[in-house]
């Protein structure tokens, strides 16, 4: 019987984080009729964290073609979407390089997505948490940056 070759671990190795999706809010994002519960997310001691959780759509709900300088991948788990004239259901998975642009969405059914937004392997921009996914009040449309 033959031994596995193991690695050991080095000084500044991290351990793996869990978090279950009950334990975090669902918060408002910048669109209406949006929530997200991001379960990691970029902080300033982590500023490259990803924002890693859940959005949800009401039925109705969309977002405006807008524009990123980090890289995500969505993945459908409920609903239909409409992007940019063809509809995507439960088990598509998009992903976005950096920089990209996002094409108007929308959606009749409502839905949530798993989502993974991370720094851009090309830009070196990070995801964007603060003032987007956990606002306390939407400002109107016409007042949101879509260009970043």
């Amino acid at each position: 019987m033959s031994e596995t070759a193991r690695p050991s671990r080095k000084d500044g190795d991290h351990a793996f984080e869990a978090i279950h999706a009950d334990e975090r809010p669902w918060e408002t994002l910048r669109f209406d009729g949006v929530q997200s519960k991001m379960l990691f997310h970029p902080r300033p001691d982590r500023p490259t964290e990803p924002n890693a959780g859940f959005v949800r759509y009401a039925p109705g709900t969309g977002y405006p073609l807008h524009r990123h300088d980090f890289a995500q991948i969505w993945y459908i788990m409920e609903g239909e979407f409409i992007v940019d004239g063809k509809t995507y259901g439960p088990g598509t998975m998009v992903f976005h390089p950096d920089p990209h642009f996002e094409a108007e969405m929308h959606t009749k059914t409502g839905g949530v997505w798993l989502i993974v937004q991370y720094q851009g392997p090309s830009t070196s921009q990070p995801a964007i948490y603060e003032g987007r996914f956990n606002m306390t009040e939407r400002k109107p449309l016409a007042q949101e940056r879509l260009d970043v």
